[in-house]
């Protein structure tokens, strides 16, 4: 029952995920971070299969600081989300496929520009203003349709961002409880409290 939202506004990417980690009906713990800092303006929430997710997650956090460490810089949001769905669609070709759904979100510091992909697990990758992965997307797409404002300012955002979440624990059966929030816009990543 795993949700994870992410969007865009002006200057910024606003990411959240949910905390609880379950396996069929067990709820195991309710204090998991989904969400990496993968360098100091770069995000990634992942859903998916428990022990993908986690090996898949550090697998590319690790790659992309030694890359950082090897040429000295980091790298862009649309150069990592593509060599992140890279890699994702290298293991769909193996014998052993990871099966993890992805929100990348990061800021261009040389563009001034945020940006927000949306991998899936067959290496699917598209740039988007709003994005969900999960169950609770079923009912977040269609509210951040309607309240999305691509020119939004940050308080604009955490209040769509807190209507997906009211809807989701109203209507989906099964709760998911707490959830991380964390920007990431010219001054780097920050976790912010709803």
């Amino acid at each position: 029952m795993e949700t994870s939202f992410a969007l865009t506004g002006k200057g910024y990417v606003l990411i959240a995920a949910d905390t609880t980690a379950a396996r069929s009906i067990v709820k195991m713990k309710t204090d998991e971070d989904k969400i990496k800092t993968l360098s100091p303006h770069l995000l990634m929430t992942y859903s998916g299969e428990p022990g993908d997710t986690v090996q898949f997650a550090e697998f590319i956090e690790r790659n992309i600081r030694l890359f950082q460490i090897r040429n000295h810089y980091a790298l862009t949001p649309s150069a990592a989300s593509s060599w992140i769905r890279r890699s994702l669609a290298q293991s769909l070709r193996s014998r052993n496929p990871y099966s993890v759904n992805l929100l990348v979100g990061g800021y261009d510091i040389s563009t001034y520009t945020p940006h927000l992909y949306w991998i899936d697990y067959l290496g699917t990758l598209a740039e988007v203003p709003f994005a969900a992965h999960g169950y609770g997307s079923y009912f977040a797409l269609s509210l951040l349709d309607r309240y999305h404002n691509p020119e939004g300012t940050l308080e604009e955002g955490i209040e769509a961002l807190k209507r997906c979440i009211d809807e989701v624990a109203k209507r989906l059966v099964v709760n998911p409880g707490k959830y991380k929030v964390k920007v990431v816009d010219k001054d780097g990543v920050r976790e912010i409290e709803l």
